[in-house]
């Protein structure tokens, strides 16, 4: 059984009476059980109306959802749910022990399974257990900290956060990478919206990029790896300055540096580049594979949608 799983799902909002807007296109998408899925894609790419559509917040367009195997439309869907909104609010007067209180009543926890939950999340997350420490008197970070902490309070199977790192500096994002990798090696399931990049080659098991409001790749980082895999980047050792003018002259961006000289050589032409060139003397010093980064990865998703959206 797959944890989440979207077919068709598309979302389209109407402006003004007449004007539609799509903020999510024909999402079929499958997250599987016990993995960290991060669902990557900039500002207004459709992250946060995905997630609410899982929530049942707001209603789809088009296609269906399903939470372990039940329709998000059923409230048994959420019952082994955990959900942080991107932008927790919760009442000002209340201590963070006394709204995990209350959560923990709400999910039908008994006194001491709260009491025990409490100190434990409440420690791990680095939070008050002051009485007069209420929660307008914390900064956005912890806010963020007590959001997640009533999200995982009842122990669910799966676990959807929206921007889960917004607000946090960075022992704060380390933490909340830490709870992820711990609850998935418990066997959970975390589905979490971002557009930073780091927080995704930190903990995640797969990755979708949504642009535009359609997902436009879906896979293990190690794919992404091998689909941004350009060329390679050769060091030569005793070169003569001929080579390197007919070198360049072949098209090659060759550039010298003290007595080496590295070569930028496609995949395809790599064997018969390194026999000719250590048949004339040369000395081979390495070989390294030249990738594009993760961002580039990304961003050439983006500039892709940008120029599709400027023909349109």
């Amino acid at each position: 059984m797959t944890a989440i799983q979207t077919s068709g799902l598309g979302k389209v909002y109407t402006k003004r009476l007449t004007r539609k807007v799509v903020a999510l296109k024909d999402l079929n998408l499958e997250v599987e059980r016990g993995e960290i899925f991060g669902f990557l894609g900039p500002n207004g790419a459709g992250k946060s109306t995905t997630i609410k559509l899982l929530m049942n917040l707001i209603r789809p367009t088009t296609g269906d959802a399903k939470i372990l195997g039940i329709p998000v439309t059923e409230a048994s869907s959420r019952k082994k749910l955990g959900y942080l909104p991107e932008e927790p609010n919760y009442y000002g007067y209340v201590t963070a022990k006394e709204l995990l209180e209350m959560v923990g009543r709400i999910h039908g926890l008994s006194g001491p399974e709260i009491e025990k939950q409490s100190t434990e999340i409440l420690s791990f997350l680095d939070l008050p257990f002051e009485k007069r420490r209420t929660i307008a008197g914390f900064s956005k970070g912890m806010v963020q900290r007590v959001g997640l902490a009533q999200a995982i309070f009842h122990d669910p199977e799966v676990v959807v956060l929206d921007e889960p790192m917004s607000g946090l500096d960075p022992p704060g994002r380390k933490l909340v990478a830490d709870l992820m990798l711990r609850m998935r090696d418990q066997g959970k399931t975390i589905f979490f919206s971002t557009h930073i990049l780091h927080d995704v080659e930190v903990v995640c098991d797969r990755i979708g990029i949504i642009t535009g409001g359609q997902l436009r790749f879906c896979g293990t980082l190690a794919e992404v790896i091998s689909e941004t895999f350009s060329s390679y980047e050769v060091v030569l050792r005793k070169v003569q300055p001929e080579q390197v003018r007919n070198l360049k002259a072949k098209g090659f961006a060759a550039k010298t540096f003290e007595d080496n000289v590295k070569v930028d050589v496609s995949k395809e032409d790599l064997p018969s580049f390194v026999d000719a060139f250590v048949q004339h003397g040369t000395e081979l010093v390495a070989i390294e594979p030249k990738r594009f980064t993760l961002e580039d990865f990304f961003m050439g998703f983006i500039d892709s949608a940008e120029a599709s959206s400027r023909r349109t």
